[in-house]
């Protein structure tokens, strides 16, 4: 979902510390990577190469932005090193502000009080890096919490695309191996005595197996590689 968010006071990032009142009982929380090369979808670009890899997160970027900007909530995109003023997120519709921590566990953590703390009832934190995920998708997950207090989206790679709450639960953001394939299995042993509904099963774009098939990825990948390649 986001690298280590390691700068406070960096270029256009005063914005970090802007208080933002709640328009809505429902929050998105959008973790995302700052576009850089050689620093996004590392696992693709071994296949791909830095570039192409690059290429796809962009449009990856896109995708987020147009199946969130419509949905009628209060939307936070939490940058993993430095908040942009103009980029492909519109300060407009999208609150900008930084990941703080350590491990991914910690900075969701985080996240998640910030938000509860400003007053609303129902969050929902999404990467900003999944093709399957659909504006009906969030839509469904809000529903969700309209009668259970947590709903959460199981990646195939046995990881999460999705968590939604409506209160904090600390536990489940600890002692995790983040990026392994027992993430999901070890979230719901954290949630004994909770009702949880689980959303359709999504799938990652992690590597080129993830996308060869896709032909909307076609156009950014590389001359030699084609849908046989292993």
């Amino acid at each position: 979902m986001g690298l280590l968010s390691s700068k406070q006071t960096d270029g256009d990032n005063e914005m970090a510390f802007d208080f933002h009142f709640p328009t809505s009982k429902k929050a998105l929380l959008i973790f995302t990577r700052n576009p850089e090369l050689g620093k996004v979808k590392t696992r693709l670009a071994k296949s791909v190469g830095d570039e192409s890899a690059l290429k796809i997160y962009k449009f990856l970027l896109k995708h987020t932005v147009e199946i969130t900007e419509k949905l009628n909530v209060d939307k936070y995109v939490f940058y993993s090193e430095n908040i942009h003023r103009d980029d492909i997120w519109n300060p407009d519709i999208f609150r900008k502000k930084l990941q703080i921590g350590n491990d991914l566990g910690e900075r969701m953590k985080n996240a998640f009080s910030e938000i509860f703390g400003m007053g609303y009832e129902k969050a929902i934190i999404i990467g900003s890096d999944m093709f399957d995920l659909s504006k009906n998708d969030l839509e469904t997950a809000y529903d969700v919490l309209e009668t259970t207090p947590f709903v959460i989206g199981p990646a195939t790679d046995g990881g999460y695309y999705l968590l939604g709450m409506k209160e904090l639960n600390p536990e489940i953001f600890q002692n995790k191996d983040w990026g392994t394939s027992n993430v999901l299995e070890t979230t719901l042993k954290d949630l004994p005595n909770e009702k949880y509904v689980l959303l359709e099963e999504r799938n990652d774009v992690d590597y080129f197996e993830d996308i060869k098939e896709i032909d909307a990825f076609q156009q950014f990948l590389p001359p030699y590689l084609d849908k046989n390649f292993l």
